[in-house]
């Protein structure tokens, strides 16, 4: 059950625009206040019968309540020219499903975005002119693109991808860091901080000479 001390703020309103980000954050939303459940199942609670307990009776009321929270959550996420796609559901998976059908796809364009995504990761290679962070930025935008299509995206992957697609002036430090440790086990943020200290030192000689 959801701690009564803690509020998150809801999502940002969803206009037609980044689907993916709102999806994941109205998720964890409904996840906070324990409605995820509701949203996730199409099945509507069985009509009371005779000879029940109080226990019962308020468990079934409970049950009906939150599909309305669940259902007003969405409706109040959403912009009012979105609103018009969701107004006649009844249920809020069919109101999350309706939305996910829509903005997300059907699951084989979800799997074409997500072969046309990996194609890109693929291909990407580091700049000359670019620096380490900003070159790690454009993989992760990538990375964070498939993420939010549901794929699962190991870091171990994409540290391979930055050491595999570095120019050639990044050899020595790569093969310093071998000397020192085990690439396999080493976090992004370690290998582009030690890549960017690198590119620091560089640049710090490069105006010694410039200034002698």
């Amino acid at each position: 059950m959801a701690s009564s001390s803690f509020s998150p703020a809801a999502p940002q309103v969803f206009n037609g625009e980044g689907y993916h980000i709102w999806v994941v954050k109205m998720k964890t939303y409904l996840q906070a206040f324990d409605l995820w459940k509701v949203v996730n199942s199409d099945v509507e609670p069985e009509p009371l019968r005779g000879n029940l307990t109080v226990a019962q009776i308020r468990q079934h009321a409970d049950e009906r309540t939150k599909r309305h929270t669940a259902m007003s959550c969405i409706q109040n996420s959403v912009s009012d020219v979105i609103f018009t796609r969701i107004m006649a559901c009844e249920l809020p998976k069919q109101a999350w499903d309706k939305l996910q059908e829509e903005f997300q796809g059907t699951e084989r364009t979800r799997q074409q975005q997500l072969l046309n995504l990996r194609r890109d990761f693929e291909n990407l290679k580091m700049k000359e002119e670019e620096t380490v962070k900003q070159y790690s930025d454009r993989i992760m935008a990538v990375v964070n693109s498939i993420r939010l299509l549901g794929d699962q995206f190991n870091e171990a992957r994409i540290v391979e991808k930055v050491i595999a697609t570095l120019p050639k002036r990044y050899e020595a430090k790569i093969s310093s860091l071998e000397d020192s440790r085990d690439l396999s086990n080493i976090s992004l943020t370690e290998l582009i901080n030690a890549l960017y200290a690198q590119e620091q030192r560089r640049a710090s000689t490069k105006d010694f000479i410039i200034v002698l």
